[in-house]
């Protein structure tokens, strides 16, 4: 492991490495969220919560999991910044993508969102008097599809949670071709694959995350 850190590949594959769990989690997330169409949300919670114990180790292992790919990227991003003259970034900007050269920028707005995220419907301390805890369903369910109908009414909030998952979706168009080619898997017959498949499946989980705010703000869905 210390090799593996002490070498450019070998951080460029943590880092890859890590950004894929992450995005098996948000995929997981996103089927989760996706309950609320079916009024299934309630139920759903009422499981997590059951499995308290599981959903917590999850938690603080997606949080190292998090902690280790910022810690990696940025250390990847000032090597690449350092070890580019300025013609040589030049030449490069014309093979690179707006998403490739701005992966800090987007990687910023999606870890502030995230504390955003936790505070509002995580931890409930942005709009309590709709926390789930503070509010039972017809069953006697802490009700969470009001908490997120509630929060998604206000535009403000909707609007930062929209504009964020725009740099999530961003990061996802580089970030997924680029963590298999990290990981070596870069030959010319399935890079182009890999990277359509990346793009399509970025695109897939930005519409399922925006989905949410936009039909409650046009009153598709109450709580």
């Amino acid at each position: 492991m210390k090799e593996l850190i002490k070498s450019s590949v070998g951080r460029k594959m943590i880092v890859a490495v890590s950004g894929q769990f992450m995005v098996l989690f948000i995929i997981v997330h996103v089927l989760g969220n996706s309950t609320v169409y079916f009024g299934g949300l309630n139920a759903y919670a009422e499981k997590l919560h059951s499995l308290s114990l599981l959903v917590w180790k999850t938690r603080i292992l997606m949080s190292i999991i998090l902690v280790v790919h910022i810690f990696f990227s940025i250390q990847v991003t000032l090597e690449n910044w350092r070890s580019k003259p300025g013609s040589y970034a030049v030449t490069k900007n014309i093979r690179s993508t707006f998403s490739s050269r701005n992966m800090i920028w987007t990687g910023a707005v999606i870890g502030t969102f995230l504390v955003f995220h936790l505070l509002h419907f995580t931890f409930q301390v942005i709009n309590p008097s709709f926390a789930a805890s503070a509010n039972m369903d017809a069953m006697g369910r802490p009700d969470v599809t009001l908490m997120v109908v509630s929060g998604f009414q206000h535009f403000l909030a909707s609007f930062i949670y929209i504009a964020s998952m725009v740099a999530l979706l961003l990061h996802l168009f580089h970030g997924i071709q680029s963590s298999f080619q990290s990981l070596g898997i870069n030959n010319e017959r399935s890079m182009p694959f890999i990277t359509k498949t990346g793009s399509v499946a970025a695109i897939i989980l930005f519409l399922g995350y925006i989905a949410i705010p936009v039909i409650i703000l046009l009153g598709l869905l109450k709580g």
